[in-house]
């Protein structure tokens, strides 16, 4: 039945009681729990200062936005979102389906547009002003009537930028649909490229990200470790890759941006994704984590494993040596001041029969997921591929992929590494195995 005409009071009163009881049970605010604690107690890792390290995004964020010229940034990217607010919903959904966006003045505001009833969602972090119920006009809601909705989305996001841009009618936007383009542009609004923004803010990582990144991978290689465990003759592949959703589920974390994991023949060449084989003594197991973890940082490891108790064969171990010695080599060469293009000229490749399936990046950045820069082999470099300069408090991920072409399989390494003031700093720790590195 309908509320009746004084009682609107009551009704607010019982919205801020339920909002404020929300508030206080946000995933973010309970924590990752004992588990996941436990763990980093032991690996010695302090708790990062997240009001901070929030403090610390949107500066990045705004100084990037004013060296360009821009009157803020309009974020639809889940991951850009979490950078700029610290705060999460749905974030694989929303990722396909724009139902959710966040407005950073340059000078002014935070303004997140959530979905349907979810104001409670933000108030954990400290950073977002306001929050707003988002307009989304992609075709599941507005069906041949989107283009009304697009009308009322942009004069929202118009009436933002001429209260706190300065007279400055610019914004970068990340990602936005045509119909967005042109309407924006009708009210006056013109758009720049928000994943340049971005990025570029995203690439220095301060203390506090490095603790949470540490944390990550903490929690990251104990599920490895449990999935290591399970390895057994037997099991599928797609039942071993489980064990690592599991385990990152388990400690707080978000989820897995691929399914990258092979046996036995399926791992030449690489990029199957896994699968319902049996895996069976002898195999080599070798999967990519892609893993997004507690905080909401990228674990992104690679490793080899050889199925069963039994020795590897002579090419296992080749193959295996090939990969670990290219992986040892090129994290040798990471410091900062080195340029992208003197670190790709100076690093290891495959050899010439394992050349043609080689990984198609030698490095790449890493941190709320891969980030730039991204680093091809030397052949691959093309007059389009941009050059830098490495950075302390940029983190690289090292890849190898090793395998014959047309044979039977490959191996997979890669390492998570930080550039720091004198060199570098090795962050992933999790062994190689040992009888795939035997002589």
């Amino acid at each position: 039945m309908p509320f009746e005409p004084g009682e609107t009071s009551a009704i607010d009163t019982l919205r801020l009681k339920s909002r404020q009881k929300a508030a206080e049970l946000n995933q973010h605010v309970l924590g990752y729990g004992a588990l996941a604690e436990a763990e980093w107690q032991a690996a010695g890792i302090a708790t990062p200062d997240l009001p901070a390290m929030r403090r610390y995004r949107l500066d990045r964020i705004r100084a990037e936005l004013k060296r360009r010229d821009y009157a803020g940034a309009l974020l639809y990217d889940p991951v850009n979102i979490r950078y700029a607010t610290d705060t999460t919903n749905m974030q694989p959904w929303v990722a396909h389906n724009p139902t959710r966006h966040c407005f950073v003045a340059t000078e002014g505001p935070v303004v997140l547009f959530d979905y349907f009833s979810c104001e409670h969602l933000s108030d954990h972090s400290g950073v977002v002003d306001e929050v707003r119920p988002a307009v989304s006009w992609i075709y599941l809601y507005g069906g041949e009537l989107t283009g009304n909705r697009v009308r009322r989305w942009a004069a929202g996001i118009a009436d933002l930028v001429t209260e706190h841009g300065g007279g400055i009618s610019r914004i970068a936007v990340d990602h936005i649909d045509p119909e967005g383009v042109m309407e924006l542009a009708r009210l006056g609004v013109t758009i720049g490229n928000g994943e340049a923004v971005m990025e570029n803010a995203r690439l220095i990582k301060s203390p506090d990200e490095i603790l949470a990144m540490r944390r990550a991978i903490v929690a990251c290689e104990a599920a490895m470790g449990e999935m290591e465990q399970a390895l057994i003759s037997g099991i599928s592949e797609n039942e071993l890759w489980a064990e690592l959703h599991r385990g990152n589920i388990a400690r707080g974390g978000e989820w897995i941006e691929t399914r990258l994991l092979s046996s036995g023949p399926r791992t030449n060449p690489w990029f199957q994704e896994c699968s319902s084989r049996i895996i069976e003594a002898g195999d080599l197991v070798a999967f990519d984590t892609d893993l997004i973890g507690p905080y909401g940082f990228c674990a992104d490891l690679s490793r080899t494993w050889l199925c069963g108790d039994t020795k590897p064969s002579s090419e296992q171990r080749d193959l295996f040596r090939i990969a670990a010695d290219q992986i040892a080599h090129n994290t040798s060469l990471i410091r900062p001041g080195i340029s992208f293009h003197d670190l790709v000229e100076r690093s290891a490749v495959p050899p010439g029969d394992c050349f043609p399936t080689r990984y198609g990046v030698l490095y790449h950045g890493v941190g709320l997921a891969d980030e730039y820069p991204t680093l091809p082999h030397a052949s691959d470099w093309t007059d389009d591929t941009p050059d830098g300069v490495l950075v302390s408090g940029m983190v690289l991920c090292a890849e190898s992929y090793i395998g014959q072409l047309g044979g039977r399989e490959g191996v997979k390494i890669e390492e998570q590494i930080l550039i720091t003031e004198t060199g570098h700093e090795k962050l992933s720790t999790y062994p190689l195995d040992e009888r795939l590195l035997g002589e």
